[in-house]
């Protein structure tokens, strides 16, 4: 009996690597982390090889023995970058999945809307560290902190700027209250807040809500929502119906003096009204670990000088102690595929996730 061929093209370690072949004897893995460095600095935006390709790696092999590798392949792990055209060049594949838990990246991709089986690792991508900065940034304009950061800088205190907020008893809107969305709720719960959040569609009648939370709305409910929270946090995936949710009409409704945190995708938001609302007061502040062209360069000066808002370059998952269990997840599906059991995570290219 043929082997299934498996390749990776993301780095592994020597234990993902024993971890995945102890699945089955009936595998072969391929190795092939780093050899498409080369491809993917010709291919991808400077300012996106700069950080996601390793310092220095051209990559390995010819392209044709590239070529090779992909034709060969009948299940391929990916991360991010990845070839654009990597369903044309791999015509025995029926299975990728990929480590990171979104899906957007994958749009440009000849993958999408293809007749490969895409799944990710969604729902298990170190929630719990994202969900810990979310806290952070709440945290940050909660106590005013942009302003001793303003101080720093000018070399004196204005005292009577600083009118911080008290946590306890204030009302948490979490949009999309998946694995990231349900643990942020779970903290905010823990800090004695009042935890509301919206999921894509109503919850079933006698549904347990998740752990903190006092009541789960459909998304059309997300502006009643939006009045009466003091913090909003972007939790949901990025879809065309997520496009600029979070629009003109959309801070219109937000309560006055309400903080927004974004740890999803900086597609979810319309930049420009959410900068009308920050100059204007009507918001508190803006705290975001991603924004829109992350991938292809810098925050425009507008978004990134603007003392209400605080910005880092997508780190909310990074830490010190790696609960990404990305790995873990693909040899649980790796023995469901062999053995003919569905798989789970399966991105719905309608749903787009």
């Amino acid at each position: 009996m043929e082997k299934v061929k498996i390749l990776s093209i993301l780095r592994l370690s020597d234990s993902e690597k024993k971890k995945i072949e102890a699945v089955s004897p009936d595998i072969e893995l391929v190795d092939a982390g780093g050899w498409f460095d080369g491809e993917y600095r010709e291919t991808w935006s400077q300012y996106a090889t700069s950080r996601y390709v390793a310092s220095g790696s051209n990559g390995k092999g010819t392209r044709a023995e590239r070529d090779a590798l992909l034709a060969d392949a009948e299940i391929i792990l990916a991360s991010f970058p990845f070839p654009f055209d990597i369903r044309s060049r791999s015509p025995k594949l029926k299975w990728l999945h990929q480590r990171p838990a979104g899906a957007s990246n994958l749009l440009d991709c000849d993958l999408w809307n293809s007749d490969v089986t895409v799944t990710t690792s969604r729902g298990l991508a170190n929630a719990e560290p994202i969900a810990e900065w979310a806290i952070a940034g709440m945290m940050y304009f909660a106590k005013d902190f942009n302003h001793a950061e303003a101080d720093s800088t000018a070399g004196s205190f204005e005292f009577r700027k600083y009118r911080a907020v008290m946590i306890r008893g204030k009302t948490a809107c979490i949009i999309g209250a998946g694995g990231i969305g349900r643990e942020v709720g779970r903290l905010c719960s823990a800090l004695g807040m009042n935890v509301v959040g919206t999921k894509r569609t109503a919850p079933a009648a006698g549904e347990p809500l998740p752990d903190g939370f006092s009541a789960l709305h459909p998304a059309a409910d997300l502006h009643a929502l939006l009045a009466r929270s003091e913090f909003v946090f972007v939790c949901c995936h990025w879809t065309p119906e997520t496009t600029n949710l979070l629009n003109a009409e959309a801070f219109a409704a937000m309560k006055p003096g309400s903080t927004l945190i974004n740890v999803a995708r900086g597609e979810i938001i319309d930049e420009a009204a959410m900068l009308d609302a920050l100059d204007s007061g009507h918001l508190r502040g803006a705290a975001l670990d991603v924004y829109v062209g992350e991938f292809e360069g810098l925050p425009t000066g507008r978004m990134w000088k603007h003392p209400r808002i605080l910005i880092t370059p997508h780190v909310s998952n990074a830490t010190d102690v790696n609960m990404h269990k990305g790995i873990d997840l693909f040899c649980e599906y790796l023995d469901n595929y062999l053995n003919g059991r569905p798989l789970r995570n399966v991105i719905d290219w309608e749903r787009t996730y």
